[in-house]
């Protein structure tokens, strides 16, 4: 898959024009390409990432509250976890060929990273964080509304991916005991550009699941999966 350069093309496709195209190109710069480039005109895409993540979870909560005015807390705590998971975006992002887009360094790009579900996830939520800062909040919730209304949907009907996470933590909450639940890194290995995580999920100090996966979400997502299966085999 060869890298779009055609911004304007891209603008019509999520139907929003950029005041500011420094943004826009921000948001589609991956560490590698900025790394490689080794200047101050290119800065990666984190910072605006992690804005996008926070408007995202707000003004998915919000569609969520709205929409479904009899859904108690912890059913829309997990429709929204649902929603805004790695897979999710990634799908999303798909969606609006967002992965042929991103500006990635020649080696992440040679190994498969535009396929990657954590880059491409990465970029769309920092996508989000650049129109919420160039266009404002209704601006951002306008895109989100188009590119997630469907999301939404499937995950109301219960058919969009599980969250573990959500999962496990209801369950060990739900036990009427104060519970320390922790994700930790035990190693990562591999290069920079493909490297892979092992975590363990941990329940007051015991270590209940173990996951690997290409990113530390798809790890600890992994991890609460394996502690569901075994809290499922104690019952």
């Amino acid at each position: 898959m060869k890298h779009n350069t055609d911004l304007d093309g891209f603008q019509k496709i999520i139907q929003y024009q950029f005041n500011n195209i420094g943004l826009l190109k921000n948001a589609l710069t991956h560490s590698s390409y900025a790394n490689e480039k080794k200047t101050g005109n290119y800065k990666d895409n984190e910072r605006l990432e992690f804005l996008g993540d926070a408007v995202l979870e707000l003004t998915s909560s919000e569609f969520i509250y709205t929409g479904n005015p009899d859904m108690n807390e912890g059913k829309m705590t997990r429709l929204r976890a649902s929603i805004v998971c790695e897979p999710t975006l990634a799908m999303c992002a798909r969606q609006i060929h967002l992965q042929e887009y991103i500006m990635l360094g020649k080696g992440e790009d040679l190994t498969g990273g535009r396929t990657r579900d954590s880059i491409i996830s990465d970029a769309l939520e920092a996508l989000i964080g650049a129109i919420y800062l160039d266009g404002g909040y209704q601006a951002m919730q306008n895109f989100v509304k188009k590119s997630f209304s469907r999301m939404i949907d499937q995950a109301i009907d219960g058919k969009l991916f599980s969250d573990y996470k959500s999962e496990v933590q209801e369950i060990l909450q739900g036990k009427g005991k104060p519970v320390t639940i922790a994700y930790e890194t035990d190693r990562e290995e591999g290069p920079a550009h493909d490297k892979t995580f092992f975590v363990h999920l941990s329940c007051n100090g015991e270590i209940m699941g173990k996951g690997i996966g290409k990113s530390k979400k798809e790890a600890e997502q992994n991890a609460a999966k394996q502690t569901l299966e075994m809290l499922e085999r104690r019952k």
